[in-house]
């Protein structure tokens, strides 16, 4: 059988390599390709080789979000009741979640994520912010005040749409209504989500992004010390304490993101997903790969060796917990939420992205951007409403 990883072969893949050597000794009549495929074409690469029904992989590892598509298109098959879902109320609720479409499991959650608030503690001590930041208006002030007593920036504004979610989030508001098949990123509470990032920006409290590398400006400042705090995930975390400002590794703080206008704080439930080829000859073979590669036993072991979260109740072992960057995750992770399972939502992440760029460095008005994301968002979505 075949297996498509997007796991980053250095930093990650040793360990899944170990546990792939450990199944084909299980499982001797099993041979498994383990091919490594970049997490940015994987989508579009198993949905050319789906099309043509030529070198499609028995099981691929693929972004929660791009199961509604897959599973529209009928290229993945749903994995209710066979081994792959083994034990599946062990599963955490949120990035189960994630796999649902038309109340049919099409993925085994593998390993979760979400985003939260990452802080240099030294830096927000030597500026007097005692706690980290709950809201946005306290993050202004905290922002502010670094960047009067410390010269260094408050908050890095990364205006990745994904990365903007817990902005729309916090005024309780998406890019489209999936419930009621509506478009409503022209909405005011999606307005007053830009109008918060643009205020931030304007008062000082932060730094507009280098808007031709949004996640590599990012994580250059924050690592280098050059500002205070970031929007990020857990897998951030190796990175991040490489750099020079986190020499110390207990210099780099935890918390949840921000809450916004309603009240509320959330981001997105991210992870990777495991799910099998609706045309795979050894479907037989995959859901026993999965039952293996995914058990509780197995998740807890990378978990410890990588950093990452794991998405079965029972993978929380002792040892898994005392990890600082899962355990500083878990209160951000308790307040995630599932991202709107559209089929051609990965298609929506360009166009917002693309406007808010647009209208953070003056070059459209918050309406206007909005009505042509709106515009485009209709061309992707025909049979919503606007």
């Amino acid at each position: 059988m075949t297996y498509w990883d997007t796991a980053d072969p250095k930093t990650e893949g040793p360990v899944y390599e170990q546990l792939i050597s450990s199944f084909e000794n299980k499982y001797p009549d099993v041979k498994v390709d383990h091919v490594y495929v970049a997490f940015g074409d994987a989508q579009a690469k198993f949905s050319a080789a789906a099309e043509a029904g030529k070198d499609v992989p028995d099981v691929l590892r693929i972004d929660g979000g791009a199961i509604p598509a897959l599973a529209a298109a009928g290229a993945i098959a749903p994995l209710d009741g066979t081994p792959a879902l083994d034990d599946a109320p062990d599963f955490l609720p949120g990035p189960l979640d994630t796999a649902v479409v038309k109340d049919h499991v099409y993925g085994a959650p593998q390993v979760t994520d979400t985003l939260g608030l990452l802080y240099n503690k030294a830096l927000l001590k030597k500026a007097g912010v005692t706690k980290p930041p709950q809201t946005w208006s306290e993050l202004k002030a905290a922002g502010r005040a670094v960047k009067a007593k410390t010269g260094a920036d408050g908050l890095y504004l990364n205006t990745g749409a994904y990365f903007f979610l817990p902005f729309l989030y916090g005024e309780g508001t998406d890019w489209v209504d999936a419930d009621n098949k509506k478009i409503t990123v022209t909405s005011p509470k999606v307005a007053t989500a830009i109008r918060t990032a643009q205020d931030l920006i304007s008062s000082g409290a932060a730094v507009a992004p280098n808007f031709a590398d949004l996640y590599g400006g990012m994580q250059s400042a924050f690592k280098e010390g050059r500002v205070a705090m970031v929007i990020n995930g857990p897998w951030s975390v190796p990175d991040a304490i490489s750099g020079p400002a986190f020499k110390n590794a207990s210099n780099l703080g935890i918390a949840p993101v921000p809450a916004g206008g309603s009240g509320a704080a959330a981001a997105p439930t991210g992870g990777q997903n495991l799910v099998v080829s609706a045309d795979s000859p050894n479907a037989a073979a995959a859901h026993a790969f999965i039952q293996f590669i995914n058990s509780a036993e197995s998740q807890a072991q990378v978990a410890v060796k990588n950093n990452t979260m794991p998405t079965r109740v029972s993978a929380y072992t002792a040892e898994v917990k005392q990890n600082s960057t899962i355990a500083g995750f878990q209160p951000a992770l308790q307040i995630a939420r599932a991202r709107p399972a559209v089929a051609k939502g990965g298609e929506l992440y360009t166009p917002f992205e693309t406007a808010l760029g647009r209208i953070l460095q003056g070059k459209v008005s918050v309406q206007g951007g909005m009505s042509e994301t709106a515009r485009q968002y209709q061309q992707i979505l025909t049979d919503y409403t606007g």
